[in-house]
């Protein structure tokens, strides 16, 4: 089940107007959000992961076509999608965080977090697997979940140190230590010792990244 497809089902059912960004107007594969001709479901195929990933989604980051997040659960099966509330915490996220097996991360960069929470490697627990959760939105939007969500302080941050900017240029001009959210999760995968799901990850999202800009110059 790609438990962020079945978020983005309830959140279009609730919305109560259309979705008018870039490219709404566009005729869209259901699935990847890609426009019809360049739709590569295709590729989708579950790999084996000892990872898991819990994306915190903005409200209206799932509707959004330009969204990379949803690209993890395409290939990563421990993928699960909830929506952030400012006022209240997220409890599914937070029974999913007491699960024996899962030992949490919070995903962000070490210079917004205190020191004392930082972590750079993935450190695990006897028997336990990690679960990175991703605050999914703009950077703007991710900047403002991890600062007005005090129930997530309770976990470790992890942070990447990418040498290199973001290659992602569909929002905004890329900013050194701003990625998008299949990057990071590419590079966790990474550094959790699974090369072969990064860079299928990695490939998933170029291709994306490609196709997008392509159209759009077209």
């Amino acid at each position: 089940m790609n438990r962020f497809l079945t978020l983005y089902a309830q959140r279009k059912a609730a919305a109560t107007t259309e979705f008018k960004g870039r490219g709404a107007r566009r005729v869209r594969c259901t699935s990847c959000q890609m426009p019809q001709q360049h739709c590569f479901c295709e590729q989708a195929i579950l790999q084996n992961s000892e990872c898991g990933f819990a994306l915190l989604m903005h409200n209206m980051e799932v509707l959004r076509p330009s969204n990379t997040g949803r690209f993890i659960a395409d290939l990563i099966p421990d993928t699960h999608a909830f929506i952030w509330q400012r006022k209240e915490p997220c409890q599914g996220l937070l029974e999913l965080c007491q699960q024996e097996h899962w030992q949490p991360y919070v995903v962000f960069p070490a210079s917004f977090s205190q020191p004392e929470r930082v972590h750079y490697q993935v450190e695990l627990e006897p028997k336990c697997k990690p679960l990175f959760i991703m605050l999914d939105g703009s950077w703007r939007e991710a900047r403002k979940m991890f600062h007005q969500s005090p129930w997530l302080d309770q976990f470790p941050v992890i942070s990447i140190q990418p040498e290199q900017a973001s290659r992602y240029g569909l929002r905004s001009r890329p900013i050194k230590g701003q990625w998008a959210t299949a990057e990071v999760a590419a590079q966790l995968l990474a550094m959790s010792g699974e090369e072969s799901n990064a860079k299928l990850l990695e490939q998933r999202f170029n291709v994306f990244t490609q196709q997008t800009l392509a159209g759009r110059n077209h």
